[in-house]
């Protein structure tokens, strides 16, 4: 029931009426017109009877969104009793990889023992790398993860590589990629727990931790009123011998004034602009959507 569930919500949500969305989908599509990148945009809002996308069917590079979906696929787990949130980890120095961006490593510079829901917490609000591959050992590896959609018929996702191995080729980052409708669906499904996705500890605690994300400052929550709720996960690339930054990405849940939520994705790829530019892209479409269902549009 839960797997015809899903393929019946997913293919709902492909085939939703768009014509409420016209008039916003003209302004975002005015905003990017003129952009040198790839841009990848969908929302879905008014409790899920609106959706849209734009070029919402290509594959993108997630970069550190697919945090989010390791931890996922880990608090499965802690659900099932394979692990709990409070238990102490043993980080060795040698899982403190230098080079790479790790709060983790700058607090724990010989490692140490951290609590799980610790570990979770850097690595979902603070994107770290080292925390990001200790979990993912921890599940036994990326297909362990790339399993867990798999068995729960979540489409358009594929996890492959891990932080570590990403750093080591820049080809590597694109076999960790999704599409922005799949981006979107996952987290509609994630924050209204579809099925009993997570028990409702590890959804509260994973919620919190993600409106607790501190990366991206300027991206969905950028251009919002001060005191938003957002609960959202970024992702980055650094940019290869030709200018070209293949991946500047924010996906989220936005709480609006009235309560409900409206959930976006917008992937920015093989871009030529400026660091600035890119956030600015993510923050315009955020606003536009804010504004829309604000009535301020």
């Amino acid at each position: 029931m839960k797997i015809a569930f899903l393929i019946l919500t997913f293919v709902f949500l492909l085939n939703r009426p768009q014509a409420q969305t016209d008039v916003l989908r003209q302004q975002i599509t005015h905003l990017i017109a003129a952009k040198k990148a790839n841009i990848g945009v969908a929302i879905i809002g008014n409790e899920g009877k609106d959706s849209l996308s734009i070029h919402g069917n290509a594959h993108y590079p997630m970069q550190s969104v697919f945090k989010f979906h390791i931890v996922l696929a880990v608090l499965a787990e802690v659900d099932k009793g394979r692990w709990l949130l409070d238990q102490e980890m043993k980080l060795k120095p040698s899982d403190l990889l230098p080079n790479t961006w790790s709060p983790i490593r700058e607090h724990f510079p010989k490692g140490g023992k951290l609590t799980l829901a610790a570990i979770i917490r850097y690595t979902v609000a603070q994107s770290d790398n080292n925390g990001c591959d200790f979990l993912l050992r921890l599940m036994g590896g990326t297909k362990a993860v790339n399993d867990y959609f798999k068995k729960n018929r979540f489409p358009d996702i594929s996890i492959k590589a891990t932080e570590e191995a990403m750093h080591k080729a820049w080809d590597v980052q694109f076999s960790n990629w999704t599409t922005p409708v799949a981006a979107c669906y996952l987290l509609e499904s994630f924050y209204r727990n579809r099925e009993g996705l997570l028990s409702p500890q590890s959804h509260d605690f994973l919620l919190k931790t993600m409106q607790e994300t501190s990366t991206g400052a300027q991206r969905i929550r950028g251009k919002l009123p001060n005191g938003a709720i957002v609960a959202h996960k970024t992702g980055s690339s650094g940019s290869n011998a030709q200018g070209v930054r293949a991946a500047t990405n924010d996906i989220g849940i936005v709480t609006l004034p009235n309560g409900q939520q409206f959930y976006i994705s917008v992937f920015v790829s093989n871009s030529t602009e400026t660091d600035e530019v890119n956030e600015q892209i993510i923050a315009d479409i955020a606003r536009q959507v804010w504004d829309y269902y604000t009535g301020k549009a």
